[in-house]
């Protein structure tokens, strides 16, 4: 029984290993990389990090990195599940190993992170202007990409439900922030106390 099991999880990581090949073969043979739709995906991984390295509030330097660290990484989770649901994917990586890179580590992570700033600077509300902002991805952004040919859904998914995940997004970058900014001041006020 243990034997058979253990047999049967190698051929699932072979097929996964088969499955990455024959992305990284498409990506080569279709040479992706000389395409406009690879240079624009390119486009949106280097932009938004130029933008953000002169936009970002150098005195909340490390405040809007952590929480754009924790939007980078939920929305980096829930992408790679949707992908290997075969819910959605990109056809024009700019890296064949990781699909989704030019969104999850630069484009969405930065965008919130200016909006943020922007509600703490202005004394806004951060779930009115975060919720309006994953509105404006999931139903003007995202099919723009399927249009270009950038991104695809497959199955029953929808603009909904994409804007459904980019709402779980914000509140756990959110909530993860906020604690750590509560246990910041606790311990801080501890310390100042003794």
């Amino acid at each position: 029984m243990e034997e058979n099991r253990l047999k049967e999880f190698d051929h699932i990581v072979k097929m996964g290993k088969e499955g990455q090949k024959a992305l990284n073969d498409y990506w080569l043979e279709f040479s992706i990389y000389t395409s406009f739709e690879y240079w624009f995906m390119v486009m949106l991984f280097i932009v938004p990090l130029l933008v953000l390295f002169f936009k970002i509030d150098k005195r909340k330097l490390f405040f809007i990195g952590f929480y754009g660290y924790s939007i980078h990484m939920l929305f980096g989770y829930i992408d790679l599940y949707n992908k290997n649901a075969g819910l959605l994917n990109y056809p024009f990586p700019m890296i064949p190993m990781i699909p989704g890179i030019s969104l999850d580590s630069s484009f969405v992570p930065v965008t919130f992170m200016l909006v943020y700033q922007w509600t703490l600077n202005h004394k806004k509300n951060y779930y009115v202007y975060t919720v309006l902002t994953s509105a404006v991805l999931a139903f003007v952004f995202k099919p723009l990409l399927i249009g270009l040919g950038l991104f695809k859904l497959y199955g029953g998914t929808n603009y909904f439900f994409l804007f459904a995940c980019y709402l779980i997004v914000i509140i756990l970058a959110k909530v993860i922030t906020d604690v750590f900014l509560w246990t910041e001041r606790k311990f801080s006020n501890h310390d100042h106390s003794h």
